[in-house]
């Protein structure tokens, strides 16, 4: 986008929309239509300055403009069924696909962290008596060992409801703790990657890796995404500290966690979905190829939902952050 002439082709619009704005109650009613559609066009100019050409002096002040029109044209506003709408299928796919290039390293890196680590300890028999003693190796990776009744331990229900709340408190403290200079979750991820790769070593150790992934793949496709994307958005909120950008850090941090926030609400449905399925479909007497492709189905259509929707989304200036009218004017830093 060519700002330059953005701003030169909708300044006249802009100007009269801020004069009937002073004009307030003694408008005619074809200038309160007037107002109506130049408060929609502006909001519209507003998204797409933030997406293509984020000026921080001209985001302020059509920031404001935005939302002296929104009050006027509407009053108070009250969240409604359309919000949550919305948010499921523009806001929440959107953030998280703005911040895929923190995500995708972050899945990519814990991957091959994980399978390092199983390769370390299933080929190093002396770091697997660091583990646990003998027999205690044995009980959990023998046939109908604790790694296979670990998920037939408890009643489906009341094991995906433990499974869901554990994952989604990981994964909000990933997201609320990023501003801390990402160092609390890098801590987080690497116990979640560590524990992975134990798996992976333990039970290759014994022959029986293909068990372990025939229990671990159902479900952890989709849980593991749902903690990488928490994972890789809490990092990009800690760097925000780190380098906010052309607006002050204050701005840059509320912005970030704002959709930090709501990304958390998103997940904690994602994690849901993966926690039903652990708890139903992984000690299920289903197959072991039928409750894969259960979870590789779960996994592609969450990222059909990020990549289709939230694409779309993204490309039509949302950033997953409340609507203009419903945040503070932002103030850009000083040159």
């Amino acid at each position: 986008m060519d700002l330059d002439v953005f701003v030169t082709t909708h300044r006249a619009e802009w100007d009269r929309l801020d004069h009937l704005l002073h004009r307030g109650r003694g408008l005619t009613g074809a200038e309160a239509d007037e107002l109506v559609a130049l408060y929609q066009r502006t909001a519209t100019h507003l998204s797409l300055i933030q997406s293509s050409a984020p000026d921080p002096q001209l985001t302020a002040r059509l920031t404001q403009l935005v939302a002296r029109a929104r009050s006027t044209v509407t009053g108070t506003r009250r969240a409604s069924w359309r919000d949550a709408v919305g948010f499921l299928t523009a806001g929440f796919p959107a953030a998280v696909y703005r911040s895929r290039h923190w995500w995708i390293p972050t899945a990519v890196l814990s991957t091959v962290l994980a399978a390092v680590i199983g390769w370390w300890i299933g080929t190093h028999p002396e770091v697997q008596a660091s583990i646990a003693a003998p027999d205690d190796l044995r009980s959990l990776t023998r046939p109908g060992g604790e790694y296979e009744t670990y998920y037939s331990s408890h009643p489906a229900a009341s094991f995906a409801a433990q499974v869901w709340t554990n994952n989604a408190q990981a994964a909000a403290m990933c997201l609320v703790l990023g501003a801390f200079l990402c160092f609390p979750v890098v801590w987080i991820l690497f116990l979640n990657v560590l524990n992975l790769g134990i798996g992976i070593g333990l039970m290759s150790s014994a022959g029986r890796l293909d068990t372990f992934l025939g229990l671990v793949l159902p479900h952890g496709l989709l849980e593991l995404t749902a903690v990488f994307v928490a994972a890789g958005t809490g990092l990009r909120l800690g760097w925000t500290v780190i380098d906010p950008g052309p607006l002050t850090r204050r701005t840059a941090l509320a912005q970030q966690g704002r959709a930090a926030l709501g990304m958390a609400v998103g997940l904690a449905l994602i994690l849901f979905v993966s926690g039903v399925i652990e708890g139903f479909v992984t000690p299920s007497a289903l197959p072991t190829w039928a409750r894969i492709t259960i979870g590789v189905v779960a996994e592609l259509a969450f990222l059909a939902y990020v990549y289709i929707l939230g694409g779309r989304a993204s490309r039509a200036g949302d950033t997953g952050d409340l609507e203009a009218d419903g945040r503070s004017a932002e103030l850009p830093s000083a040159a």
